[in-house]
């Protein structure tokens, strides 16, 4: 039981963080009345993201995203389950248990994701905008983990249906 609150302490770090800077940025939003999410601003910033500190993320990231979803695809082919793009695109019924394997397996991943972009902002930017932190962090293990996941148990189910005949 232990380690399973353990688990949990880099999330809640994290969330803490936001929520401290919540306020600030609401203000901003208020008194700019520029809501900065998907703006030019916004995407001249991510671009920025891409030349500034913390940069190197960007390939880090999305790959140890990508290895965590080979090994949870090539688990799942082992254990016979759906395809996990296939599983949450089609059959309702697995989604909450294919999002919470996956919110076990990045969990920590995405807080570091979030945090580093926290961090990237505010030595790039000397400013803190945390919605923006919780769009990009996600985005970067996201979209990498669930390909990877689809495309390592799609292989590894034909390899052991390929391996089968042969036996």
């Amino acid at each position: 039981m232990k380690s399973k609150y353990r688990d949990w302490i880099l999330p809640i770090i994290v969330l803490a963080i936001l929520l401290a800077f919540t306020p600030h940025a609401l203000y901003r939003v208020i008194k700019t009345g520029n809501p900065y999410l998907f703006t030019s601003d916004f995407f001249g910033d991510m671009l920025a993201r891409l030349h500034g500190p913390g940069r190197f993320r960007f390939i880090l990231q999305p790959t140890v995203a990508m290895l965590l979803g080979f090994r949870d695809g090539r688990k799942d082919a082992r254990e016979g389950a759906v395809p996990f793009l296939w599983g949450l695109i089609f059959h309702k019924e697995l989604r909450p248990q294919l999002l919470n394997d996956m919110l076990s397996s990045v969990r920590n991943l995405v807080s570091i994701a979030i945090l580093l972009d926290l961090v990237s902002q505010y030595l790039i930017f000397r400013l803190i905008r945390p919605g923006a932190a919780l769009i990009l962090g996600p985005v970067l293990i996201a979209a990498p983990y669930s390909c990877a996941r689809a495309l390592s148990n799609r292989i590894s189910r034909r390899r052991g249906a390929a391996a089968s005949p042969a036996d």
